[in-house]
């Protein structure tokens, strides 16, 4: 199946499903990270444009600018969703970005046993969270 993208996009379907698997996960959460940022600003900037009387070009640029980097990343979010599902991977949200600590990213390739992973979820009291 050849997916045809709406917005210009780094790399094919054909490209995506020849990654690793670990490449792939870790690639969509940083890409959800990037769209929960993304979104953070397009709120405030939303907020300060229809509560300002005044016109401000610039901010109405980054909103429009914004809303087209948003829309291709949840496309190529979508490819590598796609991608994993060629190699027999359909994807689960348990790969996504954990609600419960901001910013950080699960992903399949990711173990909670690797250092990295554990010291970034260390307590006050130096237990790990799971």
């Amino acid at each position: 199946m050849d997916y045809i993208p709406r917005h210009p996009q780094p790399f094919t379907l054909a490209e995506a499903t020849r990654l690793e698997v670990p490449v792939i996960t870790e690639e969509i959460a940083r890409l959800q990270n990037s769209l929960n940022y993304l979104q953070r600003t397009q709120d405030e900037l939303k907020e300060h444009l229809t509560g300002s009387s005044e016109e401000d070009a610039v901010l109405e640029e980054a909103y429009t600018d914004n809303s087209k980097v948003i829309a291709s990343q949840k496309e190529r979010i979508t490819i590598l969703k796609m991608a994993l599902s060629n190699k027999g991977m359909p994807y689960s949200n348990h790969y996504d970005a954990s609600p419960n600590l901001p910013g950080a990213v699960r992903s399949a390739g990711t173990s909670l046993n690797t250092t990295v992973t554990a010291t970034s979820l260390q307590t006050d009291d130096g237990g790990i969270d799971l």
